[in-house]
């Protein structure tokens, strides 16, 4: 199945941009974010916020409007609780809709064609026995990212903290780091071949995240998975940026109203993250919900989303 994402300013503004250092970025946006979203009450200014990261005014100013392109006080109006009611306010129709009106909504991402298809159960079943996957860590918009490929398409992008731990050289091993990512991923298919070649998945990261024609290209993802689990991530698909849906929401679209719990369940296996929007379900109550990324990843992304710029 194929469908079109149109142009956004991603491109426009150069939101991402390897010159920029993405995953630097996102960890200053990240630390503002936090910052800003537990001391709303205060409502503190734009000094406090650029002493908190470290940064001057100008500097902190000019930081966050190149990667979210609106000033922090707007950024953080789209992290609250009503704009989140506000997104599921067609919740019940959002799915219906894309039907109707096909795939390529405005705004989705850029203008990227992107296919996808599902692997046999079997190879789901045999942990990827025979299937060999090859792997890259890239910058990204949200920080560090994992991408993983086969010979038919891209199969899981994650997402890592990139820190360095204390004492030694290298990326640490914790549950944000770049090793756990990659065990993460590996632990979904244990019998497939995995191989490093950040060559190899750098055109399909530039084709999510870059900007002008060169980043610009097909992308086929790949769905490995039990037929349930495909099922809840082709839904996902047709959740429009702006939007948001709910587990319940997505069991009834499927036909099953009483498999919510199981449609959070595979929404949380999702190995192709951003790409496949499960950071667009949202609780009935507007609240976040689970990511299996970090719930701090997902509200930055949906603030990032919900900026004007890239919704039109």
């Amino acid at each position: 199945m194929m469908l079109h994402m149109n142009p956004s300013k991603l491109e426009a503004h150069g939101a991402y941009d390897d010159a920029h250092n993405g995953a630097r970025d996102y960890a200053l946006v990240a630390r503002a974010v936090a910052y800003l979203t537990e001391n709303a009450r205060e409502q503190p200014g734009l000094d406090d916020v650029a002493a908190h990261v470290g940064l001057s005014r100008y500097h902190f100013q000019r930081l966050f409007t190149r990667w979210a392109g609106i000033s922090p006080k707007a950024f953080v109006q789209a992290l609250t609780l009503e704009h989140a009611r506000y997104m599921l306010r067609d919740s019940a129709s959002v799915l219906d809709a894309a039907y109707e009106v096909g795939l390529s909504g405005p705004g989705r991402l850029h203008d990227l064609f992107v296919t996808f298809e599902a692997m046999s159960p079997g190879a789901y079943k045999s942990g990827g026995a025979g299937l060999e996957m090859t792997y890259g860590f890239h910058d990204s918009p949200f920080g560090m990212c994992l991408a993983i490929v086969t010979k038919r398409g891209l199969a899981g992008l994650a997402f890592a903290d990139e820190h360095e731990a204390p004492g030694q050289d290298g990326p640490c091993i914790c549950p944000q780091g770049r090793l756990a990512a990659l065990a993460d991923m590996k632990g979904r298919w244990p019998n497939a071949r995995f191989f490093e070649d950040p060559g190899a998945t750098s055109p399909h990261v530039q084709a999510i995240f870059g900007r002008g024609d060169a980043g610009r290209r097909d992308l086929n993802i790949v769905f490995i998975g039990t037929d349930f689990d495909i099922s809840v991530w082709r839904t996902l698909m047709k959740i429009p940026q702006g939007a948001a849906t709910t587990y319940s929401d997505i069991a009834r679209h499927l036909g099953n109203p009483k498999a919510a719990r199981a449609v959070g369940s595979a929404v949380g296996r999702n190995p192709i993250s951003f790409l496949v929007p499960c950071h667009r379900v949202l609780r009935k109550s507007g609240h976040l919900g689970g990511y299996h990324w970090g719930l701090a990843r997902k509200q930055v992304i949906i603030g990032w989303e919900a900026a004007p710029f890239r919704t039109g």
